[in-house]
């Protein structure tokens, strides 16, 4: 049998990190509602909320694979605990000081940052999947297969939202709900193509 080909200790450091992604992703999807005045954006984050809930099921149940308490700090995880808190504050100034419209284009944004590090920690859950044997090999490609679609959904969407609202808020034609969301985009390459499309949207 072959040696999987991934550091371990790192492995636990990246599902403590994901631990805190989600719990911190919950936070932000909480308050981004809360600076929400679209409809169809609220109803959006808080399908995306819902998910992030389950996500945190999910990674919990790969902390008892792996081992871990996951409750477990380490000094990465507590810089994406600052980061995730530090995007709750965000807008929170911004619902205080900047305006409605305003604030929820902070909440994108904020969503956006969120999700980046959300996407990419799962993608590389996968990048481990691959090359793990076993029953570890088995659940971490069950967890990657359970949650990268929504990963994917999540950041793209909401990419699309922020752009057009930011359009919007330039006094230009905005595209609302936005083509990724029209077009119901899953990949990187789907939501350029559907960017692409915006203007025969209009």
């Amino acid at each position: 049998m072959s040696k999987a080909r991934y550091d371990s200790q790192q492995l636990n450091d990246l599902v403590l990190q994901m631990m805190e992604t989600e719990l911190g992703g919950e936070q932000v999807y909480r308050t981004a509602i809360e600076c929400a005045i679209n409809p169809d954006l609220k109803e959006e984050w808080e399908e995306y909320l819902q998910e992030t809930l389950t996500h945190q099921h999910v990674v919990r149940s790969l902390c008892d694979t792996l081992g871990l308490s996951p409750d477990t700090q380490t000094p990465t995880r507590r810089v994406v605990k600052h980061i995730g808190e530090s995007l709750v504050k965000a807008m929170q100034l911004a619902r205080k000081e900047a305006g409605p419209a305003a604030a929820q284009l902070v909440a994108a944004e904020c969503v956006v940052h969120a999700e980046t590090k959300d996407h990419a920690n799962w993608e590389l859950l996968g990048k481990v999947a691959v090359v793990a044997i076993g029953d570890l090999g088995k659940a971490l490609k069950a967890a990657h297969q359970a949650v990268e679609k929504d990963e994917d959904h999540h950041l793209y969407h909401t990419k699309g939202w922020c752009r057009e609202l930011a359009i919007e808020a330039l006094g230009m034609p905005a595209v609302l709900p936005p083509p990724e969301e029209v077009k119901n985009v899953e990949t990187a390459i789907g939501a350029s193509r559907a960017e692409q499309q915006r203007a025969a949207m209009l």
